[in-house]
């Protein structure tokens, strides 16, 4: 069955499997930054923003997202940089398995909410796990993205 999704601003027709989820979808066409943890919603790197709202895409049935905005951290390339720039300068970034949803979420929280406070900022991250890091690090990455002009 054909869907039409818009893929970071690009308009595409993806062939999917009736029960296919977004997560599948997407790995099976080469967008490899979504990545496979726990496939029940809990641990966040699968996660894409659907018409700029996080989401899992491990929960999501393709079918039901004809003519919807789908964006993966290949769509938001110069923030994610700045993020990554920022994560490196506080030395968060480690084996980098949660980057990809990491930046996402990241930027869904600059573009929703600019001026987080600490507590914001923890309370809009709890989906997104990272085994690597005691989160400290990151949490001062992202206070400093946030923070960014630019």
């Amino acid at each position: 069955m054909k869907v039409e999704l818009y893929l970071n601003q690009k308009k595409q027709v993806f062939d999917v499997l009736p029960g296919e989820y977004l997560l599948d979808t997407l790995r099976r066409y080469d967008i490899l930054s979504v990545k496979r943890g726990c496939e029940q919603t809990s641990c966040g790197v699968c996660s894409v923003l659907l018409d700029s709202d996080m989401i899992p895409s491990c929960s999501v049935l393709t079918v039901r997202l004809q003519g919807r905005h789908i964006t993966t951290v290949e769509g938001i390339e110069e923030e994610a940089t700045k993020i990554a720039f920022y994560f490196g300068q506080e030395g968060a970034d480690q084996c980098g398995f949660c980057n990809p949803a990491m930046a996402l979420a990241v930027y869904s929280l600059k573009r929703k909410n600019p001026h987080a406070t600490d507590q914001e900022i923890k309370e809009y991250l709890v989906g997104n796990l990272c085994r690597c890091t005691g989160y400290q690090s990151q949490h001062l990455a992202i206070k400093r993205y946030l923070e960014d002009p630019s």
